[in-house]
Order: C-alpha cells, then sequence, then structure tokens
C-alpha cells in the first residue's frame, strides 16, 4: 500500500498568497505568456531535487507551458517535452533556448521599431511592397478594433519580412499582445464569451472600462518584458539538452530512455488547451490538433467522457513506460476529483509509492476557490 503523506511531512508546500506571491510563481520565463491550468515551478524544482540526479532525462508527456522543463534544465537534467498543442510546443522552445543576448535585444528592437515605422510618415522600409494590414479571418475582425487589427498584422508583416534568427521570440510577443488587444472584458481574459464594443462596468477594476482599440501599445511592453525574462533565465540556464517535440503522448516514439517522468495531466471536462489560446491559432496560422486533446471541455464530464479521458492518459503512461529506466520514477500533479488515477496507474503498469496531498490556497482573482492536489509518485510495477 501507498504511504499517504501530508505535505507537512515533506518540504513545507502549502504556500498561502503573502508566503508564495504570483511574482515568484511567475519568476523570469514562468511569466512569459499567460497560461492557465499550469501547475507552479516550486513545484518540480522541489520533487526533481528529491529523486534525481544531475544529469537525469526528464520527460513531460503533457508540456503545457514548460514549467517542468524549465525547472529540469536549471537543475542540471535533461529535459524532454511532448504536447498536442503547437502553441504549447512554441511556448516551451522559447522558454528553454539558449540566446545570444545582444543578437536577441538588437532583433526585438528593430522589429518594434519597423512596426512603429509602417505608422508614421518618417520611415519607411519596405519600399514599395504592399503590406496586408486587413484580413477576412473571422475571428481577428470579430475580437479586435480596425487599429488593433492593422498593428497585429504589421507585426507579423514585420517578423516574416525580416532576416530575424528569433523569429519565435517575436511569435510569442505578437500572441501575447494579441490576448491583450482582444475586445474582451477585463475580467473575462481567460475565457471571454463576447467581445464588448461599448463602456462597460468592469468586476475586475471596480469602475467602468472601456474597450481596447489597439495593439501596439502591448507590442511594446511585451517586447521589453521578454527580453528582461529571458535574460534573467539566462543566469540560471544551463548547457543540459531540451527537446520539445509537437505531437501524441499516445503514440510518439520518444527514442531515447529516460530517468523520470514529472506531469501534470490535463483535467477532465475543464480546460480546452487549443481554444484558451485560439487567438494564436488564427493569427500565427498554427497546426490545430485540438480534436486529439484528452479531457477537453467540450468533451464535458459523462461518465463516457471520463473513461476516454482515463483511456487516454493510460494509452500516454503506457507509451512513456516503454522508454523509463528500470528504476525511473513517475511523478504525477492531479486533483483526483474523480477517483480514477489509481486504476490509471495500475493499468499503465505503475505501482504508488507515495501520495503526497497538499492544499492550495494561494490563487486569487475571480478564480479563488481553496482545493487539494495530490503529488503521486510512482515506479514501474
Amino acid at each position: 500500500m501507498p504511504i499517504q503523506t501530508t505535505a507537512k511531512e515533506l518540504p513545507y508546500l502549502d504556500w498561502t498568497e503573502k508566503e508564495l506571491p504570483q511574482s515568484k510563481r511567475t519568476k523570469h520565463v514562468h511569466g512569459l505568456h499567460p497560461y492557465l491550468g499550469k501547475f507552479i515551478p516550486q513545484l518540480p524544482e522541489i520533487f526533481l531535487k528529491m529523486y534525481f540526479e544531475e544529469g537525469s532525462t526528464i520527460l513531460d508527456p503533457f508540456v503545457g507551458s514548460g514549467t517542468t522543463l524549465v525547472a529540469a534544465n536549471s537543475l542540471k537534467m535533461h529535459a524532454i517535452g511532448i504536447d498536442i498543442s503547437a502553441f504549447n510546443c512554441l511556448l516551451t522552445d522559447v522558454k528553454t533556448k539558449k540566446y545570444d543576448l545582444l543578437q536577441l535585444k538588437h532583433e526585438l528592437n528593430d522589429a518594434i521599431a519597423k512596426t512603429e515605422g509602417l505608422f508614421t510618415d518618417q520611415l519607411s522600409f519596405f519600399g514599395h511592397c504592399s503590406v496586408p494590414l486587413k484580413t477576412d479571418n473571422e475571428y481577428m475582425n470579430t475580437w479586435y478594433s480596425d487599429r488593433a487589427v492593422k498593428e497585429l498584422l504589421g507585426y507579423k508583416f514585420v517578423i516574416m519580412q525580416g532576416n530575424y534568427k528569433y523569429k519565435d521570440v517575436m511569435k510569442i510577443i505578437l500572441s501575447r499582445a494579441a490576448r491583450s488587444a482582444r475586445q474582451a472584458p477585463h475580467y473575462e481574459l481567460d475565457w471571454p464569451k463576447e467581445p464588448v464594443k461599448e463602456p462597460y462596468y468592469c468586476y475586475k477594476h471596480k469602475k467602468i472600462c472601456y474597450p481596447t482599440d489597439e495593439a501596439l501599445k502591448f507590442l511594446r511592453r511585451y517586447t521589453f518584458d521578454t527580453f528582461r525574462r529571458l535574460k534573467e533565465y539566462s543566469k540560471i540556464r544551463t548547457d543540459y539538452k531540451v527537446m520539445v517535440k509537437h505531437g501524441d503522448s499516445r503514440t510518439i516514439n520518444i527514442n531515447r530512455p529516460i530517468d523520470g517522468i514529472f506531469t501534470s495531466p490535463p483535467y477532465c471536462g475543464l480546460i480546452d488547451y487549443h481554444q484558451q489560446h485560439e487567438y494564436a491559432y488564427n493569427l500565427l496560422g498554427l497546426q490545430d490538433l485540438s480534436h486529439k486533446e484528452i479531457g477537453a471541455k467540450e468533451q464535458g464530464q459523462s461518465k463516457k467522457a471520463i473513461e476516454d479521458y482515463k483511456q487516454g492518459i493510460i494509452e500516454v503512461f503506457s507509451n512513456c513506460n516503454r522508454f523509463l529506466n528500470q528504476d525511473g520514477k513517475l511523478i504525477i500533479i492531479v486533483n483526483d476529483k474523480f477517483d480514477i488515477y489509481q486504476d490509471i496507474i495500475n493499468k499503465s503498469n505503475f505501482e504508488v509509492v507515495q501520495i503526497v496531498n497538499r492544499q492550495v490556497n494561494r490563487r486569487t482573482g475571480r478564480r479563488s476557490t481553496d482545493f487539494t492536489e495530490d503529488i503521486i509518485i510512482c515506479r514501474k510495477a
């Protein structure tokens, strides 16, 4: 039988908001782009150090925003991440790459300067080249003002036409600006229901707010913030290998031995991981594999949906188990609302060694409900 352990018997994990404020949860690249449903970086930092040595190879088959890979690299471990979402892979790759900071700074400054130049009479970088500042994309024309559409498309044109080494960084800046520039209520940025075109009462700011009308100010702001975060992470980034694979973890061939798996699987019926970054898919033209998501929100939480979810997670862990060294560990962070993970673990040919329960009581904003989550440590059966 597994040892049921409370967080009190381990390093302290039940942080309050005061003890672990947002600035520490989004330190350096962890705050590079908003992402709903990610776990805090302090968890992989603690458990990777507890169970693995320097030089180990760590896999996250649901890489999400890349939290595991960022932590593993900083701890001198090799890291592999897999995700069905092209955006998640792009974001993780940008977070974990090694940069020539001088060149990065030059390119980011050049791209924003050229974009600003598109909207003045003072500068012309593209001669008689026609700059496409309109689109037939329904999503773009629904959620953005005409001005914002032009500014977002202008920046996209600049980065795609430019001879830049770090275009992927600029794509993340563009995506982040697109998120902020939507005509969405400030209190519904995660899942806006419909655009606002008139002044509205904002529950977040407790006052009358106005629809967002531009994107360029966000492009400027996130240009500087992105460079600052990447520069900060470069101080602790190591030369250990990081690999990000876009694909289905149920079937993908990792093709190398791994020492550990640290992951937080998607919740069943709560989040559509493609849809939360719908603006990025529309603007960047990323491959959409949302039909392959496990436990997507639109699938609901019916008995059939839960069984389909279980089978999907079993297939992922079974596939990963093939590449795990005999003495390797699987560590899962999960809120097991439906009490299904013991069965998932058994049918994936793992066995539970220890379960650590922690209270999550440091959330803020409108989604401030406390809840518990389990850290489940497993070994090969």
